[in-house]
């Protein structure tokens, strides 16, 4: 027997045909908006793209206008606290690089000994791994060599090394020095003139370490008027190699022969200024063949 119909609409039928309103897996209502990018949801953001809300324009506490984030964006942010621990090991590593120069100039590592780097690490406070990596660095310097199973061995140098790299250093800097002298006007080279002071007051500490690395600075500073970044970085290694010591520890030279090699780098500026030429070429040539 059939139903019988009712005036009203039939309330399971719509003209739009809308989904229900309760989805079978979640009870939570589906919000509809005018808005044709069905991807915003109000429930707050998406955890695979910005997980925290930081900097999310829809997380609680933002400001209204913060710039979202962007997944590319997100991914250091997360890794920031797993970065950390690699930044403070590189700076370590580089002090202790630049301890170990010093102790090499100075003398303090003797030519021909062997030192392991838990000894190195105990003496800086510092664990194996990070004298490990200097000393490997100084191996590629040439400055020490691998002791398999035992550490590193000074290399022992003689004066017949002194002699080769002093005269390698005259081939490039002398002719660029020559140059400069010719091109380079008064008041550029009156700038320099407290990097060379500051050699004759390191020289006056008798400390060889501190007047290598003054030396160093003086001359990187005039080769870099020449505007060679390589010309620089190769006339500066050659430097540091040759202010390592000689066999049997630190080399002959005093304080008075600091002094004397520090007081090279005055003369050599008042004659830049001065526009002397002839002065010039004979000091920058003297100051190669008498000094490390």
């Amino acid at each position: 027997m059939p139903l019988p119909r009712t005036e009203g609409p039939r309330p399971a039928v719509h003209p739009e045909g809308p989904r229900p309103a309760v989805r079978a897996e979640d009870s939570r209502p589906v919000v509809r908006t005018e808005s044709p990018r069905p991807a915003v949801r109000t429930d707050g953001p998406r955890p695979a793209v910005n997980p925290g809300g930081v900097g999310n324009p829809m997380a609680p506490g933002s400001p209204r206008n913060a710039r979202p984030v962007h997944a590319e964006e997100a991914r250091p942010a997360v890794r920031a606290e797993g970065a950390r621990p690699v930044v403070q090991r590189a700076s370590v590593r580089g002090q202790i690089l630049d301890a170990l120069r010093t102790a090499l100039v100075s003398g303090e590592l003797a030519p021909g000994e062997v030192y392991s780097a838990p000894a190195l690490g105990d003496r800086f406070g510092v664990s194996a791994t990070p004298v490990r990596e200097a000393m490997q660095q100084l191996a590629l310097e040439g400055a020490v060599e691998v002791v398999p199973n035992r550490g590193f061995r000074v290399i022992a140098r003689g004066t017949r090394e002194l002699a080769e790299l002093a005269e390698i250093r005259g081939l490039i800097e002398v002719p660029v020095m020559l140059r400069l002298a010719r091109t380079v006007p008064a008041a550029r080279w009156a700038e320099l003139r407290p990097l060379a002071e500051a050699t004759v007051r390191a020289a006056t500490s008798g400390c060889r370490a501190t007047y290598a690395e003054s030396d160093r600075t003086f001359h990187r500073a005039v080769l870099a008027l020449a505007g060679n970044e390589q010309l620089v970085r190769i006339a500066d290694d050659l430097h540091r190699r040759a202010q390592w010591p000689l066999v049997g520890g630190p080399v002959s030279r005093g304080r008075a022969d600091l002094v004397a090699d520090a007081a090279e780098h005055t003369a050599l500026l008042d004659a830049l200024i001065a526009e002397d030429l002839t002065v010039v070429q004979e000091l920058v040539r003297e100051h190669f063949t008498g000094s490390s």
